[in-house]
């Protein structure tokens, strides 16, 4: 299935997404989707949640699916978003906002409160180190970011390591803050 990716979990499971023809995107991996729900729970009902970096929209997908009230995608890349403006309105919802922005722009001038965080930003960037500081402003009190990068990234003494794993080459975690 190349350019495609596999609803996992919820309302609109099995449900296809496509993805634009020459885009730098890599999709989180099923496997990893479904270990991540299983940790999140698989009811977000009334959760508020952020898909920085959306690129192929699979984690924003899969929060709207599991019912999420509302998911900001956040992506830059013209053509991605192309991508993300067809899914979404191939799904028929109207709880994803689509967010035409660089997410370090997003991070500094929005001020919203989100249940969980999808940080998975392109690994060659190495932009975890100045993400996770701006993230704590944006995280409700029991909120969660979910991190995936290269390699397990240490994230410092304003964070708790929650849950952690690796699939392949994937290294992903969830991280609560600490206090």
């Amino acid at each position: 299935m190349k350019n495609k990716i596999r609803i996992v979990g919820g309302e609109w499971r099995s449900r296809i997404i496509t993805l634009s023809e020459g885009t730098d995107v890599r999709p989180t991996p099923d496997r990893v989707r479904e270990t991540v729900f299983n940790w999140l729970g698989q009811d977000l009902s009334g959760k508020n949640c952020l898909d920085l970096f959306a690129g192929s929209g699979a984690m924003g997908f899969e929060a709207a699916s599991r019912g999420a009230a509302r998911v900001v995608m956040v992506e830059s890349d013209p053509g991605v978003l192309k991508s993300l403006r067809a899914n979404i309105q191939k799904l028929g919802t109207a709880r994803i906002q689509l967010v035409p922005m660089d997410a370090l722009k997003f991070m500094d001038s929005d001020r919203q409160l989100f249940d969980v965080i999808f940080l998975d930003p392109p690994y060659r960037l190495k932009l975890l180190p100045r993400l996770l500081p701006k993230l704590r402003l944006h995280l409700a009190d029991e909120g969660l970011v979910y991190m995936e990068d290269d390699n397990f990234f240490e994230p410092g003494a304003d964070w708790l390591v929650w849950r952690k794993d690796r699939a392949g080459s994937v290294y992903y975690q969830l991280l609560k803050k600490n206090g």
